[in-house]
């Protein structure tokens, strides 16, 4: 899978932003894709769409972009919906998904086949993704 370059140093909120804090379970990027691990850690931890859970893979409300990046145990802001500037190159009106990558997104046409697809959001410019996750608990074929 081919998968959006972020600059974590660009990654920004919008005004419509939903956010929520937290734990880091693992080394975080601003702009990684991450999900509240409700079952073991409590912690955020690297979403993916071929994880071995559903949670994993997007079926939570708890997931979302971070906004800044965190060591191990270091407070998270994640936001998990609204809009966000991700210091990435997009194609204004393309949908981004969850990537095979831990914490990365990538665009339906680099799916490679068996992940599960969880949409993140759609791209309003080549900038910003109106973040807008659904997780359609299917994998691709």
């Amino acid at each position: 899978m081919t998968d959006i370059v972020i600059t974590a140093a660009n990654v920004v909120a919008g005004a419509s932003a939903q956010t929520k804090t937290g734990i880091a379970g693992a080394a975080i990027a601003a702009g990684d894709i991450v999900y509240l691990d409700s079952t073991t850690t409590g912690k955020w931890q690297l979403a993916d769409s071929d994880a071995a859970t559903a949670e994993a893979r997007g079926q939570t409300s708890n997931i979302g972009v971070a906004l800044n990046s965190a060591a191990l145990n270091q407070p998270v802001i994640v936001q998990v919906s609204g809009s966000v500037t991700l210091g990435a190159v997009l194609t204004a009106g393309t949908a981004y998904y969850l990537s095979d990558t831990p914490g990365k997104l990538c665009p339906f046409a680099d799916d490679v086949g068996g992940d599960y697809i969880t949409l993140m959001g759609l791209a309003a410019s080549t900038t910003v993704l109106n973040l807008d996750v659904q997780y359609s608990g299917v994998a691709s074929a």
